[in-house]
This record gives structure tokens, sequence and C-alpha cells, in this order.
């Protein structure tokens, strides 16, 4: 199955474009007399036999490789991030079987490079897509075409110093997003799975993208919503306005979801408040 059909099943069978990030911040989680490996799979694994338990579902998962990797020690022999983003991606293949697995890695390195990177995300974690950076270029980027894999470029990202280098203006006027836009699409027609990432914190930018993705079918990964100010009923209704293809886009929230307390301890309520996020999500993004 080629990406973009599994974007359309995955939605179609979640009612939903909800992307459920999931970004450990440890000290953070419930449980602080548990290692840390098990203090982040105990605890998704909660969280994933709950949603089972009462029918939510959400249409992809984006784990963040460096809140994992930050946590290994491998001079000290130790790989506690790694171990336990392993077991949260096998959980995610038992639990919620056909629902894509976003690597937000964010590679791009020069071609050979690149492909290292890919089989990083592809072969080591069997991830289903992975975030990549356009700067280098095609050679950079085309390493990531994968069959039936997937990849999200950086179009226009949703923190503010985005716009340092993407909303430059070229010398015809359009805005330097647009050009990485219209690259996307170029590199979108060689191979099927190239999508773009556009923030819902700037919804001028990403009205216009979207706009100009609408016939295209170039899949969006929308990060920004919740903690960092945007909101899913206005990226809903700009996508519907210029008519783009709901199915094919992710709407992505991370801490919001999986621990809206942000700093801890945990409250003892957590459960109701992690699915207090999710059920607002799920309503607000549903298709």
């Amino acid at each position: 199955m080629n990406y973009l059909d599994l974007l359309k099943q995955s939605a179609e069978s979640a009612g939903n474009i909800l992307c459920m990030g999931l970004d450990p911040v440890v000290d953070a989680l419930p449980h602080p007399e548990k290692d840390t490996t098990h203090r982040i799979t105990d605890y998704f694994a909660e969280i994933f036999a709950e949603m089972k338990k009462r029918g939510v579902r959400v249409a992809a998962f984006k784990p963040n490789l460096g809140y994992y990797a930050q946590l290994d020690r491998p001079m000290e022999g130790k790989f506690d991030g790694s171990l336990a983003l392993a077991e949260t991606i096998r959980m995610i293949r038992e639990t919620f079987p056909g629902t894509p697995v976003i690597l937000d890695s964010k590679r791009g390195d020069i071609a050979t490079s690149s492909l290292n990177y890919a089989k990083e995300a592809f072969d080591v974690w069997t991830a289903d897509c992975v975030t990549i950076s356009p700067y280098m270029g095609t050679d950079s980027v085309m390493p990531f075409a994968f069959e039936n894999k997937g990849a999200y470029i950086l179009n226009r990202t949703s923190n503010p110093g985005g716009k340092d280098l993407q909303n430059k203006l070229e010398q015809s006027g359009e805005p330097f997003y647009m050009t990485v836009a219209k690259t996307i699409a170029t590199w979108h027609s060689e191979h099927s799975g190239m999508g773009a990432v556009v923030g819902a914190t700037n919804l001028k930018e990403f009205e216009d993208i979207a706009a100009y993705y609408a016939d295209r079918e170039i899949p969006l990964l929308i990060p920004g919503v919740g903690s960092q100010g945007g909101t899913a009923p206005e990226v809903m209704e700009l996508m519907k306005k210029v008519g783009y293809p709901l199915a094919l886009a992710r709407i992505n929230s991370s801490s919001g979801l999986t621990h809206p307390w942000k700093k801890g301890p945990a409250p003892d309520d957590y459960l109701e408040r992690v699915f207090a996020g999710l059920n607002k999500l799920t309503k607000e993004t549903a298709i």
C-alpha cells in the first residue's frame, strides 16, 4: 500500500485526521519509581489500552526521535530512550494496526548520508514516514523516496524563527515558502509520498500553501496546535475553504495530549486530563 492510500484508509478508520505526537518528558510522567524505559512505555501502554477500551482512535502517531535519543547513554552501554521508542512503536503496531507512524527526525544531508538516515527511519525504526529538511536540495531529499514510504518536507514551520528564512521575498516578490512549496510539488510528482510540514500558527501562509496543494494530493503534516497557539478548528476551516482533501492532512498535537500539565509531578487525574484533550481534538478534526 502506498503512503497516500495508508493516509486515506487510516483517516477513514479513525474518523478524524488527528496525529498524536509522542514526545515524552520523563519528569512529567507518572510512576517516578520506575526506570526510564518503563516509565515511558508503561505510561503509553496505559494510554493506548484506555484508547482501545474507550473507542478513541487517532489517524497517526508521531514520535520525535530527539526526545528518545537524548535519554541514551551509549558510552555507558545504556539505551533507555531507544528501547522505549522501539517498544512504543511495537505497541502502536499491535494495538492500532494500519495507523501511520511518522518518525519526526528532520533529517537532510548529502546524498549518501541521506540514504543512511532514510534506512535509519524505515529499516531500523520501521516508520511509515519521516520528517526531512529541503535545504540541501534534490540529492538530499530523493534518497528518502522509499517504495510505499512517505517524507514530510519542512515548508512553513510553526516556530517563531521560521519567518527568518521562510518568509524572505524572492526577486519575483514571492515568499520563499512558496518557492519551497513548488519544489515539493516537483518532488511529489516523482514520488507520491512526498508531503509538506506546514504549521498551524501562521494562518495566512497556511492558506496560501494549502490552496496550492489542494488539487495536487500532497500530504500535509500540521504542527503548532495546542501549546504553540494554533487551533484545529481554524485549520480545518481553511482546508475546507480552499478545497484541500482532508484525509491527506494530519493535524498534530504532542504535549497537549500526552502530558498537558507540562511539568511534573503528574496529577492524580492524569488519565482524565489526557482524554479530555484527546476527546476534544478528535471531535475538532473529525471528517
